[in-house]
């Protein structure tokens, strides 16, 4: 099995870094400790075809990556990666003399306009996510069915336990049959002793039960079930659970405390983005330790309001486009060396006595 234990033990680790808030300079006392490499495979394994792109331990806070996926999301200015390229000196713990064959100014371009801000606003789309879960919680018992059917009788239209409760109706008793050309519409008819099939056929149905009903009988009422609006309670009741099995309580509870309704550590990361892709574009540098540690923190601690940050960071994403047209690096990586690079440096790991 390939694991982080057998790489190590094995020599295949070519370089290893802090990442995160460690290697950001934006580490506090609670802070977990994240790590980032780059192994390469071992030469059966990669000439067998046996490839394998990363390795992570159970918690997923230490990760390599192959060589070969490394310069893969570099060509492709990869957020992550060309940020574990640019980790300062500082926070590296192992680099491998062979890593001098990527040197950043291969993959630094302009196509870090589109995923540093694509990425910057997939941490807004999280915050956005989390204030909507925030502030718009889900009771813990789902709806049911019956709950998202209304009735119309006497030139009234209700909800059907409204219905229910004001004519002493059991809904066991109910019969239904659809109406044509519609959707959604069924005459409702109620009689204890004819058989009829109730509603619905459990607590767990997700549509209404119809039932054969004698040829002349006269509907009690009309019965209407938004089924839309059930499927779209269904799908958020369930993200949100979802959300809340999977949430991280430390980091839930920190939002919590400020009170603001947003996902405050998110936002951070946004505005870090667009600051290091602003950075790129007028002086040509990836600034991963950050020199704003203060600004950003005030962020993290929710001591910034929600709309105002929405709106920094538009701002950004507007002196970005113009900074990037204006900017001397090349509009995307060189593939081709990337290539060549990678190429030479395997030569060099599985064949060298013959260099």
């Amino acid at each position: 099995m390939l694991d982080i234990a057998y790489l190590k033990a094995n020599g295949l680790v070519l370089f290893e870094a802090l990442s995160g808030s460690r290697a950001y300079g934006l580490d506090t006392p609670s802070s977990d400790t994240d790590v980032k490499g780059v192994f390469y495979l071992p030469q059966h394994l990669f000439f067998s075809g046996e490839y394998v792109p990363q390795v992570a331990n159970a918690s997923n806070d230490v990760v390599y990556y192959e060589l070969g996926r490394f310069v893969e999301l570099l060509c492709k200015n990869n957020p992550n990666m060309l940020e574990l390229l640019c980790t300062p000196a500082a926070a590296v713990n192992f680099r491998h003399p062979l890593m001098d064959a990527f040197p950043k100014e291969m993959f630094l371009s302009k196509l870090a306009e589109e995923t540093f801000a694509g990425y910057a606003w997939s941490q807004i789309g999280k915050a956005k996510g989390l204030n909507k879960k925030i502030n718009n919680p889900e009771p813990e018992t789902r709806k049911t069915v019956m709950d998202c059917c209304y009735v119309t009788a006497g030139g009234k239209t209700v909800s059907l336990a409204a219905w229910l409760r004001a004519t002493r109706r059991r809904p066991e008793h109910c019969g239904l049959t659809a109406m044509p050309h519609t959707k959604g519409l069924y005459a409702l008819y109620y009689d204890e002793g004819a058989g009829y099939r109730g509603i619905v056929s459990g607590a767990e149905s997700d549509d209404v039960h119809c039932s054969p009903v004698a040829k002349g009988t006269v509907p009690e009422a009309y019965l209407f079930f938004n089924q839309e609006a059930y499927s779209a309670h269904c799908r958020t009741y369930a993200a949100y659970w979802k959300w809340v099995s999977e949430r991280n309580e430390a980091r839930f509870t920190g939002n919590q405390a400020h009170g603001k309704g947003f996902d405050a550590k998110n936002m951070m990361h946004t505005i870090r983005l667009l600051r290091m892709a602003h950075e790129l574009f007028t002086e040509g540098e990836l600034r991963v330790w950050r020199g704003d540690r203060e600004e950003l923190l005030a962020i993290k601690r929710g001591e910034r309001d929600y709309d105002a940050l929405l709106r920094d960071a538009e701002t950004l994403m507007a002196a970005i486009a113009s900074a990037a047209q204006k900017s001397p690096l090349p509009g995307k990586p060189d593939t081709g060396a990337a290539r060549n690079a990678l190429a030479a440096v395997r030569e060099i790991l599985y064949y060298p006595a013959v260099l």
